[in-house]
């Protein structure tokens, strides 16, 4: 756990990857992804976001995130030999934590060596560190980040017939959601099934 969880106040400045937040007139340089800077509001307005403070040596650096699954991620990525907190932000910086799980598990490479800052040996060692994890986290996880709107045993069941027939998971868990946005996942499982081939297709 980090000895500064969060931060509260107003928002002093900001930039793709820096942020500074004013605090009683103290204020703080914030390390974020483009991610957060895209959810941040503007100057002058107040903001709550979760930090982690990074001490090393004579480096004191607070790192900010907009939501729990990508400092999550970002704690994951720190511990991989190699890779560091910027290289972190870095890579937060050019995915989803959803999306990134989803390459992990597949053991896509090729997709993941399309994020800035991660190459094709950082690509297999990130792989062959965090898929059992990631998957096991899936495994545990029930609401497959569906609303409560979504019958999610019908999601879990055309997701596995999905990938059955040999789609991978990150594009089966795209077209499920691409049709709970356009409120087409409802009905049966053969039907749900039937509209996400004709979307693959």
């Amino acid at each position: 756990m980090s000895l500064i969880s969060s931060i509260s106040g107003v928002l002093f400045s900001k930039s793709p990857s820096e942020a500074i937040l004013d605090v009683g007139g103290i204020r703080f340089l914030l390390h974020i992804s483009f991610a957060t800077y895209e959810i941040l509001p503007d100057k002058g307005n107040s903001v709550d976001i979760l930090t982690h403070l990074h001490v090393k040596e004579d480096i004191l650096d607070l790192y900010g995130f907009k939501d729990e699954d990508e400092r999550a991620l970002f704690f994951n990525l720190n511990l991989i030999s190699g890779i560091g907190p910027r290289s972190a932000m870095n890579i937060l910086s050019g995915t989803n934590p959803m999306e990134f799980k989803s390459r992990i598990i597949d053991g896509d490479v090729k997709s993941l060596t399309v994020i800035p800052g991660i190459g094709t040996k950082t690509a297999k060692r990130i792989i062959v560190e965090l898929k059992e994890k990631f998957e096991n986290d899936i495994n545990e996880k029930d609401d497959l980040g569906f609303t409560e709107n979504s019958d999610t045993r019908l999601v879990k069941d055309a997701a596995n017939a999905l990938q059955s027939l040999g789609y991978k998971s990150n594009q089966v868990n795209k077209i499920l959601k691409d049709l709970e946005s356009s409120g087409e996942l409802i009905g049966g499982l053969e039907e749900i099934i039937r509209k996400a081939l004709a979307k693959i297709i």
